[in-house]
């Protein structure tokens, strides 16, 4: 549950401005309340905590843009293919800023390590950041997007193409292939994701 310090009244300002509805508070402490997607923000005098499934849906508009990140990815199938999943985290110098994980239905490890990806820069784009730094542990995929391996199979391609149009709206990008240890966090999400499909 993300807890953004804020004012209350520039923060309710960004999201009317981005065309969200904004509530009264359901009680004495709260000032307002707002609800997009599968998230609802709850503002305090001080700071605004972000509730729900997906907090994304409204996170990415109450920070403040910019900035750098180091992303990470992962994704896997149980019988390559099989049951897939995928993970992600984001983080900056203050910490861990989001991270999810999904189950993608039936794949190949490489269509879930993209789909890991690609779910992962989305979530950095929606949060605004100029520069993000990408680290997964698929020697593969990190070498296809970097052009230094052909892809060969169409599907791939495809999520390449994505993966690059993605990465071009940053003003600055790496993709670092990573020991599996140093992934453990997306490791991990995927993994979970996995044991749900």
């Amino acid at each position: 549950m993300p807890v953004i310090q804020c004012d209350a009244a520039v923060a309710r300002e960004r999201l009317e401005n981005a065309g969200v509805a904004v509530e009264s508070g359901n009680t004495d402490h709260e000032r307002w309340r707002a609800s997009r997607g599968g998230a609802t923000a709850v503002a305090y005098d001080d700071k605004v905590v972000i509730q729900g499934e997906r907090p994304r849906d409204l996170e990415a508009l109450l920070r403040e843009g910019g900035g750098r990140a180091h992303v990470y990815f992962d994704g896997g199938a149980r019988g390559n293919p099989g049951p897939a999943g995928i993970g992600w985290v984001i983080v900056t110098s203050e910490g861990i800023v989001a991270e999810g994980s999904d189950t993608i239905g039936r794949a190949t490890n490489n269509q879930a390590e993209y789909e890991a990806l690609i779910a992962a820069l989305e979530a950095a784009g929606d949060y605004g950041y100029d520069e993000v730094h990408v680290r997964g542990d698929s020697e593969l995929i990190v070498k296809q997007v970097r052009g230094e391996y052909d892809t060969n199979n169409p599907e791939l391609r495809e999520k390449r193409v994505t993966t690059l149009e993605l990465l071009s709206a940053f003003e600055e990008w790496t993709l670092e292939h990573v020991p599996r240890e140093v992934n453990d966090r997306a490791d991990a999400l995927a993994n979970e994701a996995m044991d749900q499909a």
